[in-house]
């Protein structure tokens, strides 16, 4: 069987992604997208995230990760920074704000890529911030 080269994901081919995974955000996707604010679409993204873990979706957050994963997984350059940067940093947020029993059923179902960049990002704010 002939494998199957996947595109890479562009910044526009994620917006498109994340308006079929993320409907009740298709607007503010669009109206982003339309402004080239693609870092705003990411920060969309997580407050829809924060405002499902106010209301212990666990399963639901843990399913939008795994999407956003394959996402990361086949980006540019460009995608995958703004998913580190953004998506994945919010992650110390959810962990304050998360029940501890929750974080640990995210974490758990977070993927080994996103794990290892947020366990990265928390040993360089220590080291930086002494966090």
């Amino acid at each position: 069987m002939m494998k199957v080269q996947m595109q890479t994901i562009n910044q526009k081919i994620a917006v498109e992604y994340l308006k079929f995974f993320y409907p009740r955000l298709r607007n503010e996707i669009i109206q982003l997208s339309v402004q080239d604010n693609f870092a705003g679409i990411m920060q969309a993204t997580v407050n829809y995230l924060k405002g499902l873990l106010l209301e212990s979706k666990i399963n639901i957050i843990a399913h939008h990760i795994k999407l956003m994963d394959g996402i990361y997984r086949n980006g540019n350059s460009y995608v995958r920074t703004m998913i580190e940067n953004i998506f994945v940093r919010s992650f110390e947020s959810f962990k304050k704000h998360a029940k501890i029993a929750h974080w640990k059923l995210l974490y758990q179902y977070m993927p080994v890529s996103f794990q290892i960049i947020y366990n990265e990002q928390q040993k360089q704010d220590q080291i930086f911030f002494g966090k």
